[in-house]
């Protein structure tokens, strides 16, 4: 077929991307209109907020370049590109991460203009074709959505580790270093998350195991701890507060062993989130789907199932899907974004070549 005198890509050459640029890593597929994914690529973080502009956008093209590479196409057949990231519906054109964002996709070859979208817009559209419906995440950080047409017309916390995020990640790890400086200096009480918190500091000389710190309590002062807990201050202060997230494992650890303290925290937790969803649910409107991610929700049991019984208390009746990541909500975006429809067929057939690929 001669090339189309406009330059443009003829249909059948006529190709989309989408990017699910996230803090620890960043995913991209190439795909056709009719959903077929043709190449998948991974890098590191893709998030300018947490990982800095230049290192999101080396992380991009790297991923952007390895999908089209696997795909064997160019980036000049590319007509249309989303980009989710957390606070992708804020990032402008003209401001720094914008501006690398755009940079990096061209270095790639793919010319046309980027369309920044909304994390959990991606996942919502990752669980369901349907326009309306629900999401929620609980990552690093937490946050839910209600979306209606097809766009976010709702959202609740995602306001970040100083004002908000309940039960995300960076809570429980907060939570959990709480709860051992607390213990550690006498003001509650003993517990499994002392000595898992100062194995993964490295401190080497705190209470072996929980029984140590009780044994301690019973000689005058022996309470205090005061060399771990001088450590573990000093320790935690040097990290990014969000970094707290990655105890918050410790917490579901402990609680499985029947550790009180780490139970608590965890229940807490799922209350907090399923409070966060109750704020956008509107139950009333239909049986539309609720689709959750994020390492909280996708690999603890406990929370999912506390949202899950929240979920059926506020009377929804709508599918609860489960989903790893945003890619292939990445992916429905960048197909919707130039005006393609996607309806059932053609979300199963990006979930099942996406799934094929990875």
């Amino acid at each position: 077929m001669d090339p189309d005198p406009s330059g443009e890509p003829s249909p059948e050459g006529r190709h989309h991307l989408g990017v699910d640029a996230g803090g620890t890593s960043t995913r991209a597929v190439v795909l056709a209109p009719d959903g077929r994914c043709l190449g998948h690529g991974r890098a590191g973080s893709g998030n300018p907020i947490s990982s800095g502009p230049a290192h999101a956008g080396d992380s991009l093209h790297r991923a952007v370049s390895a999908a089209l590479v696997a795909a064997g196409l160019s980036g000049a057949t590319v007509v249309s590109t989303s980009v989710a990231m957390a606070g992708g519906s804020s990032v402008t054109d003209d401001s720094e991460a914008g501006a690398a964002i755009h940079g990096a996709v061209a270095r790639a070859g793919v010319t046309t203009p980027v369309t920044m979208e909304q994390d959990l817009l991606a996942l919502y559209f990752s669980g369901s074709p349907d326009p309306d419906g629900h999401s929620l995440v609980a990552g690093t950080g937490a946050a839910a959505v209600r979306v209606e047409g097809g766009e976010v017309v709702a959202t609740c916390d995602g306001l970040g580790w100083l004002l908000g995020d309940d039960g995300s990640g960076f809570w429980i790890g907060q939570q959990v270093a709480r709860a051992v400086g607390a213990a550690l200096d006498g003001r509650s009480p003993d517990t499994a998350l002392t000595a898992l918190l100062l194995t993964a500091l490295e401190v080497t000389d705190g209470p072996s195991d929980h029984h140590a710190s009780a044994a301690a309590a019973a000689v005058p002062g022996g309470h205090q701890h005061e060399g771990p807990l001088r450590e573990l201050v000093k320790r935690l202060y040097a990290l990014p507060p969000v970094h707290l997230a990655r105890f918050a494992p410790l917490a579901f650890e402990a609680a499985d062993t029947g550790d009180a303290v780490a139970a608590d925290i965890v229940e807490r937790a799922g209350r907090a989130l399923a409070t966060t969803l109750g704020a956008v649910l509107r139950p009333e409107a239909g049986p539309h789907p609720v689709v959750l991610g994020g390492s909280v929700l996708v690999a603890q049991p406990a929370p999912r199932t506390a949202v899950r019984a929240s979920l059926v208390a506020a009377g929804h009746t709508g599918e609860v899907i489960v989903v790893p990541d945003g890619l292939v909500g990445a992916a429905v975006l960048s197909l919707r974004r130039a005006g393609l429809a996607v309806d059932r067929s053609v979300f199963e057939t990006v979930t099942t070549t996406l799934a094929a690929l990875r």
